[in-house]
């Protein structure tokens, strides 16, 4: 019978020599018994294999970067160019651009609202673009012309735009006023005569919690008419 002990030195019919010649396996600490590369050989090789280019490229970013000047903790001298005049102050390197004007420069028409860029309270114009003072850095903005609300009126008479505010009701607790006046002071200059959807863009960065956003739209256009984008 199949199931019966085979005796020694006798085969079944079908059987091959080979059968029980042992295979070239791994031993549990990853070197092979027989001929080849090992796993950990491989592991090791592939692993160098994959270093290289990236040790390569660290070397080449690191010869190229170029040297960049460090500032603080401490107190740096910070000038800036505000409605055409200096005015230097020692600030942290983490001063913004709105609290340098308010707390060193005595400038408070822009006011501290959301304090995250997303109101425009604190609007001023930088090189003649409405920004976010309470998200610029004063050491940042050094090199830029400022232009703050203090600037407009000039021998005690209101600007256009002021003046346009008052005349269409366009304000009531004031505290967003200033922020609205920088934008469509930003808005005329680049657009004197602007059409509806220009006008609403032109604004879309301020918000008025007191909703007098009918009476801006109208300040704007009778402020159009007497600027001339000045």
């Amino acid at each position: 019978m199949d199931d019966l002990p085979q005796k020694p030195g006798k085969q079944k019919p079908g059987d091959n020599d080979t059968r029980n010649q042992r295979q070239p396996s791994s031993s549990d600490d990853g070197t092979a018994s027989g001929p080849g590369v090992s796993r950990r050989d491989f592991l090791k090789i592939s692993s160098v294999s994959a270093a290289v280019p990236l040790m390569a490229r660290a070397s080449v970013l690191t010869a190229e970067a170029p040297e960049t000047a460090v500032h603080g903790p401490a107190k740096v001298p910070v000038t800036l160019t505000v409605n055409g005049q200096k005015h230097t102050a020692q600030l942290e390197p983490r001063v913004t651009l709105l609290d340098a004007l308010r707390d060193h420069f005595e400038m408070t028409g822009a006011k501290r609202v959301c304090d995250r860029g997303t109101c425009g309270a604190c609007t001023v114009l930088l090189d003649g673009k409405t920004a976010y003072s309470c998200s610029v850095l004063a050491i940042d903005a050094q090199t830029r012309s400022i232009t703050t609300i203090e600037s407009l009126s000039e021998g005690g008479h209101l600007h256009p735009i002021q003046q346009a505010f008052v005349d269409n009701d366009a304000q009531q607790c004031g505290f967003c006023t200033p922020g609205f006046v920088m934008a469509c002071k930003g808005l005329l200059d680049h657009h004197p005569h602007p059409t509806p959807e220009q006008v609403k863009r032109g604004l879309s960065g301020n918000f008025c919690r007191c909703g007098t956003y009918v009476g801006m739209r109208a300040a704007v256009a009778q402020a159009a008419n007497h600027t001339k984008g000045a």
